[in-house]
């Protein structure tokens, strides 16, 4: 039995390192003049929601859609974005949770909306050649709804978007930056 918990952890390490990918000067460039110019798109592939007993009765319900569990969602297909351009932040993302507090009776918008210039904004270099953004921002639809939000962005432009809201449970979103030809 211990031969075989050494070979399990051993096989997780060597598992864990390959993983790894170190990012190209190239991608290192393509990042920074992206996060410079502040004008970008993110469409997210996957929501990550909280895996709550609520959630799994609907994924257990076969309300998810295909290939989705309570806690990964699978997106693509539905339309949704995160845009910033310049001081200006938009977004819709689909949202699936649990709401704490709040709302209107009967809404047609559940999702986090959001459009405008958003407080507190910061931008930082982070681990892995990445950036963080972070800032504060008010429903579009409903001024009580206040999100905090953190963008990472990778030199894969690969992308996290981690929504915390004072009236739903936080989620997470994983996408990447649409990359946009000269004629569109």
């Amino acid at each position: 039995m211990k031969r075989y918990s050494i070979l399990v952890g051993v096989i997780f390490i060597l598992f864990s390192c390959a993983s790894s990918r170190t990012a190209t000067q190239a991608e290192i460039d393509t990042l920074n003049a992206l996060i410079e110019s502040k004008t970008f798109e993110i469409e997210s592939e996957w929501a990550e929601p909280q895996a709550t007993f609520a959630m799994t009765q609907i994924a257990n319900a076969g309300m998810l859609p295909n290939g989705s569990s309570a806690g990964n969602i699978n997106l693509i297909g539905n339309t949704n974005f995160f845009k910033m351009k310049g001081d200006t932040v938009s977004a819709y993302l689909p949202y699936y949770g649990e709401r704490q507090s709040g709302g209107s009776y009967g809404g047609t918008d559940i999702g986090i909306v959001f459009e405008g210039v958003p407080d507190n904004l910061t931008i930082n270099e982070a681990k892995e050649n990445s950036y963080r953004i972070n800032f504060k921002i008010k429903d579009k639809n409903n001024t009580t709804e206040n999100y905090n939000v953190i963008v990472r962005v990778y030199p894969s432009l690969s992308t996290s978007i981690y929504v915390i809201s004072n009236q739903k449970r936080s989620i997470n979103y994983r996408g990447r930056v649409v990359v946009k030809t000269s004629k569109e």
